[in-house]
């Protein structure tokens, strides 16, 4: 019997979270483990840690799959990482940083950042060549015009996944970031000044009072 253990992190942005049900499968260089659920609940921010039991040592873990199962209404869910700890004790990490919506299942390499000849498993030369055939259907060219560079071929930024297009949550993120920088500086006396400033010691005064809020 081995016990690894995994830890999957949520994004810390606003609707990050799910309450769709979430499993995992880790996948070794000698086989791969039967899919555990993970939680049915995720917050924005959060961390969810768990123990993988396998029948016998996977060997150098090399992928995970992440399962997404839709339980009553659709709710997408970002997840941030994956940490997978393997009974001697070595660490996994598998960045993911990507939307999962509907019911799905994503594929994410370990981390490592290997080179194509670096691929000797079947599995990850498999891996690979669905990443780039999928890569090459999302980034579709046409012309938009005679002398026009290539543009992609949609009608519309909502036919794109929600991973390349720039989202509303992203937006609204940008947005709000905006508005509390506008009105720091307006608290702080910045935007508001007639006068000219005294001296250099008086405009640090006034921008590390803004980046203290910041900070806080």
């Amino acid at each position: 019997m081995a016990t690894y253990k995994v830890t999957v992190a949520t994004g810390d942005m606003v609707e990050a979270g799910t309450n769709n049900s979430i499993s995992i499968t880790l996948v070794g260089s000698y086989g791969e483990s039967r899919q555990t659920t993970v939680s049915f609940l995720f917050l924005p921010g959060k961390e969810k840690s768990l123990s993988v039991h396998c029948g016998q040592d996977l060997g150098p873990i090399v992928l995970i799959r992440l399962h997404k199962w839709r339980l009553f209404l659709e709710d997408a869910w970002f997840c941030k990482d994956v940490r997978v700890t393997a009974p001697n004790g070595t660490l996994y990490r598998f960045p993911c940083y990507q939307w999962l919506e509907g019911v799905t299942t994503v594929e994410v390499r370990e981390g490592s950042g290997k080179k194509l000849v670096d691929d000797k498993l079947q599995i990850l030369k498999e891996h690979r060549h669905q990443e780039l055939a999928a890569r090459q259907e999302a980034y579709r060219w046409k012309n938009f015009a005679q002398g026009w560079p290539r543009c992609l071929n949609v009608d519309s930024i909502f036919e794109l996944d929600s991973n390349i297009q720039f989202s509303r949550i992203r937006a609204n993120n940008f947005t709000g970031f905006l508005i509390f920088q506008g009105a720091s500086h307006f608290l702080s006396g910045f935007l508001l000044r007639r006068s000219s400033w005294n001296s250099l010691d008086e405009m640090r005064t006034i921008f590390s009072r803004t980046q203290g809020r910041d900070i806080g």
